[in-house]
């Protein structure tokens, strides 16, 4: 993770699967990426779990590809995808809103070279550090997330 702001960035070593690497950032080091459930091994799973209204919008092309639009609420975020349609139904867009944080700040993720066939190297996840940036551990990153916390399950800050 980096922070541009302080020039600094955290690393760590994460062998294992997508599910596990995923759930060391969130559970270990307090680190959440908005579209990771898109990454583990059952998203429907994960992304269903809290939902209390779905609805199918229709269809609508997203990158001059037709998807079927999707929109889900859950009590702390409201979250669309559109998925493509035919015989490889990948995600083309996500949306996530939260409801918790004032203003209801809007993360979206556009999907444009989903590979499900192609075999990932090490390489991939190196570090390309900038130039001068200082190493801290996760917990001393600074505001390295633009949103700020919410409000969680419970009512808890």
């Amino acid at each position: 993770m980096e922070n541009k702001k302080d020039n600094s960035y955290a690393q760590t070593e994460a062998a294992g699967s997508d599910d596990q690497v995923i759930e060391k950032l969130r559970n270990e080091l307090g680190v959440d990426m908005p579209g990771a459930d898109l990454l583990l091994s059952n998203p429907y799973k994960v992304l269903s779990a809290d939902v209390i209204d779905a609805k199918h919008i229709g269809r609508g092309i997203i990158n001059g590809v037709e998807c079927e639009h999707l929109a889900f609420r859950n009590l702390d975020t409201d979250w669309q995808i559109w998925i493509r349609t035919g015989a490889q139904p990948i995600p083309c867009k996500f949306v996530i809103t939260s409801k918790a944080v004032t203003s209801g700040p809007q993360y979206t993720l556009l999907i444009t070279d989903w590979k499900t066939d192609a075999p990932i190297g090490a390489d991939t996840f190196a570090l390309k550090a900038p130039a001068n940036a200082k190493k801290v551990e996760f917990r001393e990153l600074s505001d390295f997330d633009e949103v700020p916390p919410g409000v969680v399950k419970g009512g808890k800050q």
